[in-house]
């Protein structure tokens, strides 16, 4: 189980600086920012190593953003990327502290997806928290954060009934369907979408996902080789909570008795990786065990569980010791889905430099 060094916080940073070039920045950004100013870190286990400047930078323009990346590129600045929706955790932060180490320029954008969601879910809930999500992002060692508006992202507008939509979309044939696309069928689109826009306008060297969202992370890898997008991506170890809980945004929506249930999904998982461990290699044999502990407790209700090849997403009888396999699955515990995977005989560092 991944987990991370509890070490004695030290001020590096104190302030968060917005940037605008006038004409680019909405008044009511301005206001946003100018709140974002008053916040100082506070005590933190987060750890980060001193950045090139003494401060986080607050952008919300592509055309203020090119103005750095510019300077950046004829300095031969390295670039590290870590995408978010926000309402950031210790996840996120594990992800902004190994860009810190691995570039010279570490940027990471906060910006809520609309074309993710479906019209059955509801994106004015999706927790936003900017400020701390800020304060995070400073402390991890994150040189600017890029918080756009839906307007900057989406020009032509956008809608979550897909059949309404206008403008450009991405999709990525053959590993969008299965497994997290099975019950959120326009989901990998909206993601494709969104990361292909963020990767053309960010330019980084580096790109960081974390393993909890194994399938997006494919999909991503599968995307930037087909559209020839020059960036590598790095793919980080899930961070998980003490009882193994894979850290997500959504656990906050988790009540205590839920909370209490939502790492059966992992124990289950975990229980199926023992079978696999222990010489297992069927299908059957694996997806029996996790199926099992789930149904152990009502208070679960499985969604799927999957057993796939790491390049292909296609679901696997047997686990070949060549290849590996992906074990993940979903849960719905009250109204919260819980996801999670684990790799068998394969690794996050063998994925990442796949084609």
């Amino acid at each position: 189980m991944a987990t991370r060094t509890r070490v004695v916080w030290a001020p590096v940073r104190s302030t968060i600086r917005h940037i605008g070039t006038g004409a680019g920045v909405n008044p009511a950004k301005q206001a946003s920012a100018a709140a974002a100013t008053a916040i100082a870190p506070q005590p933190s286990h987060i750890y980060h190593t001193p950045s090139i400047q003494d401060e986080i930078l607050l952008v919300n323009t592509l055309r203020d953003y090119r103005i750095l990346r510019n300077r950046w590129f004829r300095e031969g600045k390295t670039v590290g990327f870590v995408p978010t929706m926000g309402a950031l955790h210790d996840g996120h932060a594990s992800l902004a502290e190994r860009a810190r180490r691995e570039n010279d320029i570490v940027v990471s954008s906060i910006f809520v997806n609309p074309a993710q969601f479906a019209p059955t879910e509801d994106l004015a809930k999706y927790p936003r928290t900017l400020e701390r999500d800020l304060a995070i992002l400073d402390e991890a060692g994150v040189d600017v954060a890029f918080v756009p508006s839906v307007e900057e992202m989406y020009p032509a507008g956008i809608v979550l009934d897909v059949g309404a939509q206008a403008g450009s979309f991405v999709e990525v044939k053959g590993k969008s369907h299965q497994m997290e696309g099975m019950i959120r069928p326009h989901f990998f689109r909206g993601v494709a979408t969104v990361v292909t826009k963020l990767f053309n306008m960010m330019q980084p060297t580096r790109s960081y996902f974390g393993q909890k969202d194994i399938q997006q992370c494919i999909v991503i890898k599968s995307m930037i080789r087909d559209l020839h997008i020059p960036t590598d991506i790095v793919i980080a170890p899930t961070i998980r909570e003490h009882d193994g809980l894979a850290m997500s945004s959504r656990n906050r929506y988790l009540s205590a008795e839920e909370r209490s249930v939502a790492p059966i999904l992992y124990r289950a998982l975990a229980e199926a990786r023992d079978v696999y461990n222990r010489g297992g290699s069927r299908r059957e044999d694996i997806i029996l065990a996790a199926e099992k502990v789930i149904e152990a407790d009502p208070r679960a209700k499985l969604e799927y569980l999957s057993l796939a090849n790491p390049s292909s997403l296609r679901e696997e009888e047997k686990v070949t010791r060549r290849e590996g396999a992906i074990l993940s699955g979903a849960v719905r515990i009250g109204k919260t889905r819980i996801i999670d995977n684990l790799l068998l005989g394969t690794s996050v560092e063998r994925l990442s430099s796949q084609n």
